[in-house]
């Protein structure tokens, strides 16, 4: 039991000894803290953008909702109806219903040109038309500033993210609708999600507006259970006057998240990787330089029966502990540089902006400080197996 305890305790007195020696060399340790924190700010900060995007995705999907399209479309731009399809698809079973009918709200997408407030420059927002339905539908829905748009009349909500992030849509101001310009009735939130980024108004209304008829581009609908959801979708697909693809609300906004989020988490982990690369040729040169600097206490303490393992590890949790305090003020660099950051993006599926808030998780925060040790280990490794190899006697005869 004895040789154990001897072995700890030369880690515990060899570590020691080689981090009050950091103020000799505080300039390469320096270096290497503000390194791996670079590393990890920006790993950690590019990822919370994924997270940010994929989180104002997942929360729009209700787990009784259900989103219908035309078949083979993977969203509302390239997906149609026409009035008769859209009833047959309110009057499914399975759909919940109120005493004023089904609670299902056949839709139309549009895309109209806004500047964004940062830039000045036009962006693609969405401009979605309703049915009564739609509020009851998406239950999370409120008006939080002026009032709901009249059915019936050219006018319009806004949800808050785009009216944080494209000009013009203050409550009371006009937008320009085609040939029209139409007044922000309101704005509403939506718990976070995707609607929060769009305009609403009456589908009639902006079915007139782009003379579109009596067509929609999806059915959004509201189910007496989660369960309830394959009751539904065979009845539809099953049927023979429909040609339809039906989707739970929450599955549909992850495949819509899919490509932004890949794109970034790919490009994320690229940069943070070649930062890495950095990052460990400077806790190699920092860990290099305790060798050479502590080389004749390092053979001293060999001579004294210190064994070559014990200078390895302890050489290595030193580099460990370094990289994990440069892990940890990155992780809070980009906690409080990036957690809620608000901005905008193109969502690829629907070649519309998508306004949601950057998210700093603790996963990320995780994965950061993982980095950020894998990094240390790394960057001690050489410097430890060099220094526990040093010849005891040429060592001790260094000046």
């Amino acid at each position: 039991m004895a040789g154990p305890i001897n072995w700890f305790s030369q880690i515990v007195s060899i570590t020691k000894f080689g981090l009050l020696s950091i103020p000799q060399r505080r300039g390469a340790v320096v270096a290497t803290v503000i390194g791996i924190a670079g590393v990890v700010t920006v790993l950690v900060g590019v990822l919370s953008i994924a997270a940010g995007f994929r989180q104002a995705m997942t929360v729009s999907g209700s787990p009784d909702g259900a989103i219908v399209l035309r078949s083979g479309a993977d969203s509302e731009m390239v997906s149609g109806f026409g009035r008769d399809e859209t009833r047959v698809i309110a009057d499914a079973p399975g759909v919940a219903r109120t005493a004023q009918g089904p609670l299902a709200s056949a839709e139309l997408f549009v895309i109209i040109n806004l500047p964004k407030r940062s830039t000045g420059t036009d962006a693609n927002v969405p401009l979605r038309g309703v049915e009564p339905a739609a509020l009851l539908v998406r239950d999370n829905l409120k008006i939080i500033q002026g009032r709901m748009f009249d059915w019936g009349k050219d006018e319009v909500i806004v949800g808050r993210g785009a009216a944080r992030e494209f000009a013009g849509l203050e409550v009371g101001s006009k937008i320009k609708v085609g040939r029209y310009e139409w007044p922000v009735a309101g704005i509403f939130s939506a718990g976070g999600g995707v609607a929060e980024s769009e305009i609403w108004t009456d589908a009639k209304v902006l079915q007139d507006a782009y003379n579109r008829g009596d067509s929609f581009q999806s059915v959004s609908v509201r189910l007496n259970s989660p369960g309830a959801f394959q009751q539904f979708k065979d009845s539809l697909t099953s049927n023979p006057q429909l040609n339809v693809k039906v989707v739970r609300q929450s599955e549909y906004y992850i495949e819509q998240s899919e490509t932004i989020t890949r794109l970034i988490t790919t490009l994320g982990f690229l940069i943070a990787f070649l930062m890495a690369i950095g990052a460990v040729f400077g806790a190699l040169n920092t860990m290099y330089s305790a060798v050479a600097a502590r080389t004749r206490e390092i053979a001293t303490l060999r001579a004294l029966g210190f064994g070559s393992s014990a200078v390895v590890v302890s050489l290595m949790l030193e580099s460990l502990l370094l990289a994990l305090v440069g892990g940890v003020i990155g992780g809070g660099q980009a906690y409080f540089a990036f957690n809620n950051f608000h901005t905008s993006t193109m969502n690829w599926q629907s070649f519309s902006q998508i306004a949601f808030a950057f998210k700093v998780t603790p996963e990320l925060l995780v994965r950061g400080i993982v980095w950020s040790a894998l990094i240390g280990l790394i960057g001690g490794l050489f410097p430890a197996i060099r220094a526990a190899r040093l010849p005891i006697a040429a060592a001790l005869r260094e000046l």
